[in-house]
């Protein structure tokens, strides 16, 4: 999605400014032409000879220095650019485009800009919650301007809670996104599960499984990368939701199913990646179970199956189902490929290594109805779900 874009990365005075080495890397990396606009207050944490190593261009720095080629330095910038990404960006740049001020040449350069905007703010907690910060934000987004993160956790300075700019990877995903407003999949309406749903045994205690959403949310950025406006249904997980995707969260298998059927009618593109409880308990405890001395005896009920419910709801729907086995599932994956009606399924055996649960990358095999079978080799779980994206590219009706 990068390869021959023009994008301006603005850097800022934030600690995060680290952080900005590693983005223009992923960027000039995925074949964008990256010009790095510093902050001066930038400067003084990362010397602006590391991007221009990284970048392989010039880094613009102040607003009155000569030129290197003849023109308004601040014009010329905004207007090659296909792209703008400001990370980190502090508090004051945030309130200087909301409030059209010009200070200094990135400043300037972001009032002349007319192409998309995207802003990884970075901050300390007390600054970001500040009510002139959220009314600066609610401007800019009311604007177009597109806001990555920032993520909640330790910051620098010590302090607990919102503030820490996005991950690199994570603003760099954002960038593809908002340059494939025209992509294959471009006024597409999908749905994404993820993550692995939990059975409450009593307030304290659950029935689950080991899945992280890895999988499934790097579908839902795959297909949102791709143009398509993505929903994701997540069960509880560590996960950040890819920027840009909806985020509906469900515990429970039922839960999920009401997500799920909440949004079906409306989605063209269904991927089934979370890993869903097949049973629950018949009769969870509301107070905490405790220990009696002896053997504890729990009666499960069955879930519903929900691919198998939107198999038989199908009209048009692409359809992809997930089905972790140990071992050779071939036979059982295809079984449950044409009892569940998918269009394909996506079949990985959990104990092969870099397989499965947890990890970043996966082993899988695309199921076909007519008894073919795709083999893919060891790949990342990113890569995989591009792979699922360029199938249902395929088989949609064009």
């Amino acid at each position: 999605m990068l390869a021959g874009k023009k994008i301006v990365l603005g850097v800022t005075g934030g600690i995060a400014a680290y952080k900005a080495v590693d983005l223009a890397s992923r960027l000039k990396k995925s074949g964008a032409e990256v010009r790095v606009v510093m902050t001066e207050a930038a400067a003084a944490f990362v010397r602006p000879l590391t991007f221009r190593t990284i970048t392989g261009n010039p880094v613009h720095l102040r607003q009155f220095e000569e030129p290197r080629v003849w023109n308004v330095e601040h014009v010329a910038l905004a207007e090659q650019a296909d792209l703008v990404v400001v990370a980190p960006a502090t508090a004051q740049t945030i309130a200087c485009l909301a409030l059209g001020l010009a200070p200094d040449l990135l400043a300037t350069m972001l009032l002349a800009a007319r192409s998309p905007i995207l802003v990884a703010p970075a901050m300390n907690t007390a600054m970001y919650l500040h009510p002139a910060t959220q009314e600066h934000l609610a401007t800019l987004r009311a604007r177009g301007v597109v806001l990555v993160g920032p993520e909640a956790g330790t910051l620098a300075c010590g302090a607990e809670g919102p503030g820490r700019m996005s991950e690199p990877a994570e603003i760099a995903a954002a960038a593809e996104r908002l340059l494939a407003g025209g992509g294959p999949l471009a006024g597409r309406q999908a749905l994404v599960t993820a993550g692995g749903t939990r059975e409450r045994l009593d307030p304290v205690r659950y029935i689950g499984n080991f899945s992280s959403g890895k999988m499934g949310y790097a579908v839902a950025e795959s297909l949102a990368a791709a143009g398509a406006t993505v929903t994701l249904v997540s069960a509880p997980t560590a996960l950040a939701p890819p920027a840009g995707v909806r985020l509906l969260e469900a515990e429970s298998a039922l839960a999920m199913r009401e997500a799920v059927l909440s949004c079906w009618e409306t989605s063209e593109i269904v991927v089934m990646a979370a890993a869903v409880a097949d049973y629950r308990p018949a009769a969870p405890a509301t107070g905490k179970i405790r220990k009696t001395g002896g053997d504890f005896t729990l009666t499960l009920t069955e879930n519903p199956d929900i691919l198998a419910e939107l198999g038989r709801r199908k009209q048009g729907q692409i359809l992809v189902g997930f089905a972790a086995e140990t071992g050779d599932g071939h036979a059982r994956g295809l079984e449950k490929l044409r009892r569940k009606n998918a269009d394909f399924l996506v079949l990985n055996d959990v104990t092969r290594p870099g397989a499965g649960f947890g990890a970043d990358t996966n082993i899988v095999s695309f199921l076909y109805p007519d008894g073919q079978a795709r083999e893919l080799p060891l790949l990342s779980k990113r890569e995989v779900a591009a792979r699922i994206t360029e199938e249902i590219i395929r088989l949609l009706p064009q």
